[in-house]
């Protein structure tokens, strides 16, 4: 009696596990977003639609902001550990918000299935400004008005904050950064004369092309710059942030709860490896300002350590910067 419940027992894990391995997904899948309808929803979408494809079920891409990018996670990691929820996670809130001590999670929570896309970033300026020419110049004026130029990189305290105040305390200047809600305001802004310069990607640079030109492009890769009207980038001004590989773009991963079975983490990962090749898919995101990053999952710890290690440094850029006007006042 007891040999026969130990064979059944056997077959029935044997069976269990050929079920979750040989018939997922049954169901639809959840991606979780972490950010409200736009351009990066869209890719999103682009990227789960050639994923289901090949699944053969609905990925329904949800979109859950709050918390700069925390509410998602946290969200996602209430639910079954089963494959049937994916996360979105990009820079800010996968590493930026444990960084600054918010969200009751690391990177390693997580286990990833591919990268997905990066979004490079350039500091642009007016076309018709008379002040400053080039990065020499504009920091050539900044000297000599200390706290006087005003910026937007968005909100407070995000990654293109970051990666501006390290490059403006790189040349030893400081500037006052007005956060806005909806970076199209800034932009206007900037057109304006209220604000002195902004953060673009490629896509709200193509935007304002009529009105904007790079400062710098915060990527030394020429392709890159060509989005960006061939701008001169950080190398050819020889400046180095401290910051290599993904530490001065936008990036996301498509990952799962660490606790997903490995058989249900592979056929997701076949999926979207198939998916992100897909040329058709990748001219897509491009057209979009997106670019595919191609990173396979044994990357993921490695690339995801690195940038948060470096932006931990690039966050005191923020404090510096604060710092500065408050000694002048400001």
């Amino acid at each position: 009696m007891m040999i026969n419940r130990f064979i059944l027992t056997i077959l029935a894990v044997c069976f269990s596990f050929g079920v979750t391995a040989g018939t997922f997904p049954e169901r639809n899948i959840e991606n979780i977003f972490p950010w409200g309808p736009g351009t990066s929803y869209a890719v999103t979408q682009l990227i789960s639609d050639s994923m289901a494809e090949e699944l053969g079920v609905n990925i329904n891409v949800i979109s859950t902001p709050g918390g700069a990018g925390v509410k998602a996670i946290e969200t996602a990691l209430k639910k079954p550990a089963d494959g049937y929820t994916i996360i979105d996670a990009w820079v800010a809130n996968l590493v930026l918000q444990p960084n600054l001590g918010n969200g009751d999670y690391t990177y390693k929570d997580f286990k990833p299935l591919w990268s997905a896309t990066q979004v490079p970033f350039s500091i642009s300026v007016r076309r018709n400004e008379t002040r400053w020419h080039d990065l020499p110049s504009f920091v050539e004026y900044a000297k000599k008005h200390p706290g006087e130029i005003r910026y937007s990189s968005g909100s407070y305290n995000n990654l293109p904050h970051m990666i501006m105040a390290q490059l403006l305390r790189s040349q030893g200047i400081y500037a006052r950064n007005i956060p806005y809600s909806q970076d199209g305001d800034a932009h206007k802004d900037v057109r304006s004369g209220l604000l002195d310069f902004t953060f673009t990607d490629p896509t709200t640079y193509r935007s304002n092309a009529d009105a904007f030109k790079p400062l710098v492009v915060l990527h030394n890769d020429k392709k890159i710059a060509a989005m960006f009207d061939n701008g001169p980038t950080l190398d050819d001004y020889g400046i180095d942030l401290g910051l290599s590989g993904l530490s001065a773009v936008g990036w996301n991963w498509f990952v799962v709860h660490k606790d997903t079975p490995d058989e249900v983490v592979e056929i997701l990962r076949a999926a979207m490896k198939k998916a992100i090749e897909k040329p058709e898919l990748q001219q897509q995101l491009a057209k979009l300002g997106f670019l595919p990053l191609m990173l396979p999952p044994d990357k993921y710890e490695e690339s995801v350590l690195m940038v948060s290690e470096q932006l931990k440094n690039a966050q005191t850029a923020i404090i510096w910067e604060q710092e500065q006007l408050e000694k002048a006042g400001e």
